[in-house]
């Protein structure tokens, strides 16, 4: 059995937030913050632009971990994460 892959992302709105999450598949789940009831209720005032950044984990548990360091982080910070620095 294949076990997926999770994902940590952030996504960036058309004011310039950036918004932190995981999925196991980041497209469908952009797709669900731009246009669905099932994307986050932060994006009903915050329309989504673009994913700015993405890493991959072996489990969900890791992805959460890492997910909860990033939100932690400064926007200096972030923007420095998703520049590669």
């Amino acid at each position: 059995m294949k076990q997926a892959k999770w994902f940590v992302y952030i996504i960036q709105s058309e004011k310039g937030h950036l918004y932190t999450g995981i999925t196991t598949d980041v497209e469908r789940r952009f797709k669900e913050h731009s246009d669905s009831k099932k994307g986050a209720k932060y994006f009903r005032g915050n329309i989504p632009v673009e994913v700015v950044y993405r890493k991959t984990f072996k489990d969900r548990s890791s992805a959460s971990k890492y997910e909860f360091v990033i939100k932690k982080m400064t926007r200096v910070d972030k923007i420095k994460l998703i520049m590669g620095n």
